[in-house]
């Protein structure tokens, strides 16, 4: 319920600037005709170049060869509030242009019930204090064990 919550209020402050922001796909996989920029049917690693700089132009707004935090922040937000249209575009099942809690995407259902029942050790139904430490410690071992931390 509560990582519902949070998505929730997540995608409502994504979902203020999409209406500001186009929701052209900056991230879109091209095509292999897009990327054969000479038309001669094959790849070359100058074509592949060729896009990454083109990307790269396409961020530096100002034109002078450095992207700064604020040509990659407007970048990002872009990105995002085109995933955010998208979304909303997908799971707006009543068609008002707000997804509301029941249209959100529910590949997590289940999840909160399975960390809940691996933390509850005595199975009394209640996490105590000792349970949630010793869960927290579990977590932190896990991640010391190779496993990135995504902070």
């Amino acid at each position: 319920m509560k990582t519902k919550i949070s998505m929730a209020a997540l995608l409502s402050g994504l979902v203020l600037t999409a209406g500001a922001v186009s929701a052209e796909n900056h991230r879109e996989r091209p095509d292999f005709a897009t990327l054969d920029a000479n038309g001669d049917g094959a790849l070359t690693v100058d074509e592949l170049h060729a896009r990454g700089a083109a990307r790269f132009a396409q961020v530096d707004l100002n034109g002078d060869g450095s992207l700064s935090t604020e040509e990659m922040v407007a970048a990002a937000e872009a990105r995002s509030a085109g995933r955010v249209a998208r979304m909303i575009e997908r799971h707006d099942e009543n068609g008002d242009g707000l997804l509301q809690q029941d249209e959100l995407p529910t590949r997590g259902r289940g999840r909160a019930e399975r960390m809940f029942e691996r933390a509850d050790a005595n199975d009394d139904g209640t996490i105590s204090e000792e349970e949630f430490e010793l869960i927290k410690e579990r977590v932190r071992a896990h991640r010391g064990s190779g496993r990135r931390d995504r902070g």
